[in-house]
């Protein structure tokens, strides 16, 4: 049975949260993504999925401020930046990263009016569907390159 829960940030888990942080570099499955130091994880709100006694995923990120008003929202709301979502690849399309960014948002409710996160995942069409139909965040705006 899969269980979450917010954390403190300890030697133990930091361990571990690099170790699946170097995997995740491994996949080659983000554009520019670089494993986790603890200088990327001190201060953070940490959300994990467990199973087993094992971390099967984590969302970490920070909140913060809106200095300016943006399109999408007002000057000084009150945000929560997610900066990593990851379930193991093992554990995938099971409903484990949906499961942890609701039990994140519902942690959150009480702090935060927003919930923002950026991608640069290679894989756009599978985190489009993930992010705007399992979880319906709402389309604010994108970087496209092409090499040339």
């Amino acid at each position: 049975m899969t269980t979450y829960q917010e954390t403190e940030l300890n030697e133990a888990l930091l361990k571990e949260l690099i170790a699946l942080s170097r995997n995740w570099e491994a996949e080659d499955s983000c554009w520019g993504y670089r494993a986790n130091s603890r200088e990327d994880l001190e201060g953070r709100r940490i959300f994990l999925a467990r199973e087993d006694g094992q971390t099967i995923g984590y969302l970490f990120g920070k909140p913060d401020r809106l200095n300016q008003k943006r399109a999408s929202m007002p000057a000084n709301a009150k945000l929560f930046e997610v900066e990593e979502l990851y379930v193991i690849p093992s554990c995938r399309s099971q409903g484990i990263g949906k499961a942890l960014f609701q039990y994140a948002e519902e942690k959150l409710k009480p702090d935060v009016e927003y919930i923002v996160l950026s991608t640069a995942t290679k894989n756009w069409k599978a985190i489009l569907h993930f992010y705007l139909e399992q979880l319906d965040l709402q389309f604010w705006s994108a970087t496209l390159f092409r090499k040339i």
